[in-house]
């Protein structure tokens, strides 16, 4: 499946994105004046995400990774967990898309059960189309509809991560 991205078609912008994470930045800087945040990033797909985001954040923040894997058909498998503690903390889940929802599921679970102060999840995407469990994002920066996407951070058979731009398939 993986394809060069002169193959596809441009879906949303350097420009865009850095628009979509600057305003999910004020928003949560709205909610959050003057605390500490504990932005967990889901690896591999959010890492560029999350670095944006958390440079644009006026606010004491504390970055920690997890990496989950949910293959089709299995349950969720924790590769690496965080390494802070976070109970009694104000938690941030930065995910570049959400689509399915079970490994997101699986770790705002996860990360409720260490008694967080609180627990948002923060999505540059959301692709309610594609939900199987009922989870929404407290902040959206855009609702896609039923596309593959490909780009800052989100892959094609580990391919094109590191575009600036987000592009999806030719159908």
């Amino acid at each position: 499946m993986a394809q060069a991205k002169e193959s596809m078609i441009p879906f949303i912008t350097a420009k865009e994105i850095d628009e979509l994470v600057h305003g999910l930045a004020k928003k949560i800087e709205k909610d959050y004046v003057g605390q500490e945040v504990v932005v967990i990033c889901p690896l591999k797909g959010s890492c560029l995400f999350v670095a944006d985001l958390v440079r644009k954040l006026h606010l004491p923040v504390v970055i920690d990774f997890v990496h989950l894997t949910s293959p089709k058909g299995e349950s969720v498998r924790i590769l690496k967990d965080i390494s802070v503690d976070i109970a009694n903390k104000h938690i941030i889940i930065a995910e570049e898309i959400v689509d399915a929802g079970r490994t997101l599921s699986f770790l705002r679970s996860r990360l409720l059960a260490a008694g967080p102060k609180s627990l948002k999840i923060v999505a540059l995407l959301d692709k309610p189309a594609r939900r199987e469990l009922p989870i929404k994002p407290d902040y959206i920066g855009r609702t896609i509809d039923d596309r593959f996407v490909v780009g800052y951070g989100m892959d094609s058979e580990e391919l094109g991560r590191n575009y600036k731009d987000i592009y999806n398939y030719a159908n």
